[in-house]
């Protein structure tokens, strides 16, 4: 009879106590995550080269057909410029079943790969796009498909406010020096690539966040100063 084998844990691993970081960016209907609709949704996984550098994996992404019943507030749809009922985009839509379950399965992959226990939501104001994401989840009846934790987040909000005493993405990477085209602003792709960016370049850059690699294989019982602290 086999043994299974266990994945061997990655320095990804060891930096957030077993956690994956993915970005992820909703493009809605409303600000209701129970009533609206959610439109559009990317997801960026954070990972860790051997020099202990966060970096951007392959992005999952998808276009969303409102659920039955779904609100669609005007205004919403005005400001991210998603037309719902477009030709295009109804061509290349799925279902919030279907685009969940295939984006789930997808981190289950990578979160596996890396020797992860779950992946932890990255966002920018990151509890709006954890209620979507949970609404969807609930709507679909996929809570048993779904790698997150179920509130825990990192929101890059805060990490903007620490680092560079700003708040609003754009600016923020402005800021940062980065590049930011608002003509590609509200499409969940670009925000949640624009956002993983962001997320690593702030730990990258600042030796308070960065963790020495040497040390990310040490048992996660152990404190010191520099240790993430826990998140649940």
């Amino acid at each position: 009879m086999s043994k299974t084998v266990k994945p061997t844990k990655t320095l990804i691993a060891e930096r957030f106590r077993g956690f994956l970081p993915v970005v992820i960016d909703v493009e809605t209907a409303g600000f209701n995550a129970a009533t609206d609709a959610l439109l559009e949704i990317a997801c960026v996984p954070i990972l860790m080269d051997n020099n202990g550098n966060l970096y951007q994996g392959e992005p999952l992404n998808a276009h969303i057909e409102p659920f039955e019943g779904a609100n669609l507030e005007p205004a919403s749809l005005k400001f991210t410029g998603i037309n719902p009922d477009s030709p295009f985009r109804k061509a290349i839509s799925e279902d919030e079943k279907t685009a969940l379950r295939r984006i789930f399965k997808a981190l289950k992959a990578i979160k596996k790969e890396h020797g992860c226990r779950q992946c932890i939501l990255v966002g920018h104001n990151a509890h709006f796009d954890l209620g979507f994401l949970n609404a969807a989840i609930a709507r679909t009846n996929s809570k048993n498909h779904s790698p997150f934790h179920a509130f825990s987040v990192l929101d890059t909000v805060s990490f903007a406010a620490l680092a560079y005493g700003h708040t609003v993405l754009a600016k923020t990477c402005v800021i940062a020096g980065l590049e930011f085209d608002n003509q590609h602003a509200h499409s969940a792709l670009y925000d949640a690539q624009k956002t993983a960016e962001l997320f690593c370049h702030i730990i990258n850059q600042n030796t308070l966040l960065s963790t020495n690699h040497d040390n990310l294989t040490q048992d996660d019982t152990q404190t010191s100063s520099h240790q993430t602290p826990s998140l649940t």
